[in-house]
C-alpha cells in the first residue's frame, strides 16, 4: 500500500508536466509573435550557413583561382545559394502563405529542398569519385549518372506540381510528399554504400598518424549525420503526407518547422561544411576533382601501395 501511495505524486507530477508541456506548445503555435520569432530565427540559422559555404568559395577561389569550376567549388556554391533562398523564404514566410495560387507556395517551399538532393547528391557522387580514385577503378560514368538522376528526379517534379495545380486533391498531394520522401530515401542509401566504402577504406589506413585518424572522424560524423538526416526526412515527409498533425507547409506548426529544419538541412550542412573547410594546398593542380579530393584519393592510394 505504502509504495502505491508513493507512486501517485509521481504519476501525478508526470501528468502535470506533460500538461504543462502541451499547454506551451499550443500557445507557442497558436501565438503569431512567437511564429514570427521561429521563423526569423530558421532564417538567421539558414543565413548563417549560407554565408560560412559564401566565405568558403571565396576563400578557395582566392587561395587557387587556376582550378576553374571544381566539384568542391560547386558544392559550395549550392550551399550558398539553397540556404540563401531558405533564408529568404523563412524571413517572409508569412507572405508566402498568402501567395495565390497555392502551387507557388508548394513550389517555393520544394524548389530548395529539390537543390538540397542536388547539392547532396554531388558530396555523394565527390565520395564515389575519391573510392574510385584510390581503387584505380573507372569513374568516367559517375557524372553521366549523376545528371541522369537528377534530371528524371526535377522532370517528375514538375510533372507533380503540374498535377497539383490541374487537381488539387488529397491524393495527389500526399502522392507528390510520398515521391520527395521517396528521393530522400534514395539519398540516404548513397550515403550509406558510397560514404561507407570510402569510411571503411580510409579506416585502413588512418592509424598512421593523428592529421589521418582526426580526418577519418571528420568523414564518419559527416557521413552518419547525413544518412540520418535524410531518413529522418523520409519519415516526416511520410508522416506529413497522411497527418495533419505533421504538416509543415502550415503557419501554426513553427516549432515543429524549427525541429524538422535543424535536423535535416542546417545540422548536416554546418557539419559537411565544417569537414571541407581546409584549403586545397597553392602548389596543387586540379581538373575534374576539387584538390582535397584528389589529395584525398592520392594519400589513399599511396598508403594502399606502401602496405
Amino acid at each position: 500500500m505504502k509504495s502505491k501511495r508513493m507512486a501517485l505524486p509521481v504519476y501525478s507530477s508526470m501528468a502535470s508536466t506533460l500538461s504543462i508541456a502541451t499547454d506551451w506548445w499550443e500557445e507557442v503555435n497558436e501565438s503569431a509573435v512567437w511564429q514570427n520569432r521561429i521563423f526569423y530565427l530558421i532564417s538567421a540559422l539558414f543565413g548563417l550557413v549560407s554565408t560560412f559555404a559564401c566565405i568558403q568559395y571565396i576563400r578557395i577561389e582566392y587561395r587557387v583561382p587556376e582550378f576553374g569550376w571544381t566539384t568542391q567549388k560547386v558544392f559550395l556554391l549550392l550551399n550558398f545559394l539553397v540556404n540563401g533562398v531558405r533564408s529568404i523564404v523563412f524571413a517572409c514566410r508569412r507572405s508566402v502563405q498568402k501567395i495565390s495560387p497555392e502551387i507557388f507556395q508548394h513550389m517555393l517551399l520544394d524548389m530548395p529542398a529539390l537543390a538540397f538532393f542536388t547539392t547532396y547528391a554531388l558530396l555523394v557522387l565527390l565520395w564515389a569519385e575519391i573510392y574510385g580514385m584510390a581503387q584505380g577503378i573507372c569513374t568516367d560514368g559517375l557524372r553521366p549518372v549523376f545528371c541522369k538522376i537528377n534530371a528524371v528526379v526535377y522532370a517528375v517534379q514538375i510533372f507533380l506540381w503540374l498535377l497539383v495545380w490541374w487537381k488539387p486533391i488529397a491524393v495527389i498531394i500526399a502522392l507528390a510528399k510520398i515521391f520527395f520522401a521517396g528521393v530522400s530515401l534514395l539519398i540516404a542509401v548513397g550515403f550509406l554504400l558510397h560514404g561507407g566504402r570510402l569510411f571503411l577504406m580510409l579506416q585502413c589506413f588512418s592509424a598512421e598518424s593523428y592529421g589521418r585518424q582526426k580526418k577519418l572522424q571528420e568523414v564518419g560524423y559527416a557521413l552518419a549525420t547525413c544518412f540520418i538526416c535524410f531518413l529522418i526526412r523520409c519519415v516526416m515527409i511520410c508522416f506529413n503526407a497522411f497527418d495533419k498533425a505533421a504538416d509543415l507547409d502550415v503557419l501554426d506548426h513553427p516549432v515543429l518547422n524549427l525541429v524538422y529544419y535543424l535536423l535535416v538541412e542546417i545540422l548536416p550542412a554546418a557539419i559537411v561544411l565544417y569537414v571541407l573547410r581546409k584549403l586545397p594546398p597553392k602548389h596543387y593542380r586540379a581538373s575534374t576533382v576539387d584538390a582535397a579530393a584528389a589529395a584525398a584519393a592520392a594519400a589513399a592510394a599511396a598508403a594502399a601501395a606502401e602496405a
